[in-house]
């Protein structure tokens, strides 16, 4: 966030308060929507599940199965970050769309990118669907499902010279053909099981869907994602470290209010609640991600809540100050000092200080939680991520 740093650098905090308030309320409320559609029995609507950290029983899932069921586009909110939106469209294949009517009825507009799903081959209907939101303007991404159901079959066929890489290969090639044949210019397939999501393309999938999206959409889409991999989780803790300088500031100069208990201390608490629970959400440390993970593994929630170091109960006022009150400790000290002396800080100077307190805090904070989602990852599976 280099405008916030900046703004904080040129020492002019308290004239942009509001703007920066306002910033932040952006970048926790932006709207993220996201279109999955493809052929009947493709997997999207256990996709739109999944991707939100959902099983296809639970409450609020998408209904799935292999006939078709939806003849309109339906929203589903991520439960944790409901301005997350994932929309199950219905099957382009199916008799209930006609064609040249379906992406009109669809509302492109609305949808940030396109996942075109399949299980099994491309057909005319995708890469005419391909098209047409090519020429929206919208981003759209080929997505080959089921691949686990490829994996499982060749290995049975082909015991002695079964190849993981080789049967990728051979999907991959075969999905890029299919849609060349089709007129599709250079097609890059992404290859998923809704099984073992981190497998396979998925993080490839999103490196890709990143590099298309504005900086307050990029931050919502991977706060937003499922932890299933390292990789995932280290992309979120970047992402959020890197507005820690923008909540730090908000917080300090943005209605502060003495620390009880925390000399020399005054924040927002208020808004520090906010961003310390949106992290744990983010990172699965709630009590309802760790219930529910304790269910899909079939193990006694006192295991995953093991794995936690530190308070596994939800945060409270109370922490935030404990926490604050550590964070005065070691080198926030000497860090508030280097602040304090940079000349043009002297408009705000008055919460220098605290702005360091804060900064700490939640940079501490931040990795320890990133830490306890590996942990609890690792406990959850018996085996690194």
């Amino acid at each position: 966030m280099a405008a916030p740093k900046e703004t904080f650098e040129e020492g002019t905090i308290p004239v942009a308060s509001g703007k920066l308030r306002a910033t932040l309320q952006d970048l926790e409320n932006v709207r993220l929507d996201i279109a999955v559609t493809g052929g009947s029995g493709s997997g999207k609507s256990t996709f739109v599940n999944v991707i939100r950290g959902l099983g296809d029983e639970d409450q609020g899932s998408a209904k799935t199965g292999v006939v078709e069921i939806i003849t309109d586009p339906t929203p589903y909110p991520h439960p944790k970050f409901p301005n997350v939106i994932i929309w199950d469209l219905p099957g382009v294949e199916t008799p209930l769309m006609e064609a040249n009517k379906y992406l009109d009825k669809l509302l492109p507009s609305r949808y940030d990118f396109f996942l075109i799903m399949v299980s099994e081959r491309f057909t005319t209907s995708h890469a005419q669907l391909a098209c047409a939101i090519q020429d929206q303007g919208k981003p759209f991404y080929f997505v080959r499902s089921k691949v686990d159901i490829d994996m499982a079959a060749s290995r049975q066929r082909r015991p002695t010279t079964f190849s993981e890489e080789g049967v990728l290969c051979e999907i991959r090639a075969k999905c890029c053909t299919e849609l060349e044949d089709e007129g599709v210019m250079d097609p890059e397939v992404f290859l998923l099981s809704m099984f073992e999501l981190g497998k396979y393309d998925f993080q490839l999938l999103i490196e890709i869907i990143e590099k298309d999206m504005d900086a307050q959409k990029h931050h919502a889409f991977l706060v937003a994602l499922p932890n299933v991999s390292q990789a995932i989780l280290e992309k979120k803790q970047a992402t959020l470290k890197q507005h820690i300088w923008l909540v730090a500031t908000v917080a300090c100069s943005s209605n502060p209010q003495p620390v009880p208990g925390v000399r020399g201390v005054a924040c927002d608490l208020s808004q520090l609640l906010r961003s310390l629970d949106t992290y744990r959400r983010s990172f699965g440390l709630d009590s309802t991600s760790l219930c529910k993970l304790a269910q899909q593994t079939g193990q006694p929630l006192r295991v995953m809540q093991s794995a936690i170091l530190g308070p596994s109960s939800e945060v409270t006022e109370a922490q935030v100050i404990q926490l604050l009150a550590e964070a005065t400790q070691g080198p926030t000290g000497v860090f508030a000092k280097e602040l304090s002396s940079v000349p043009v800080l002297g408009v705000v100077a008055s919460c220098g200080y605290s702005f360091a307190v804060v900064y700490q805090m939640l940079r501490t904070y931040l990795t320890g939680a990133a830490k306890n989602a590996q942990r609890v990852m690792k406990r959850a599976f018996h085996s690194s991520l």
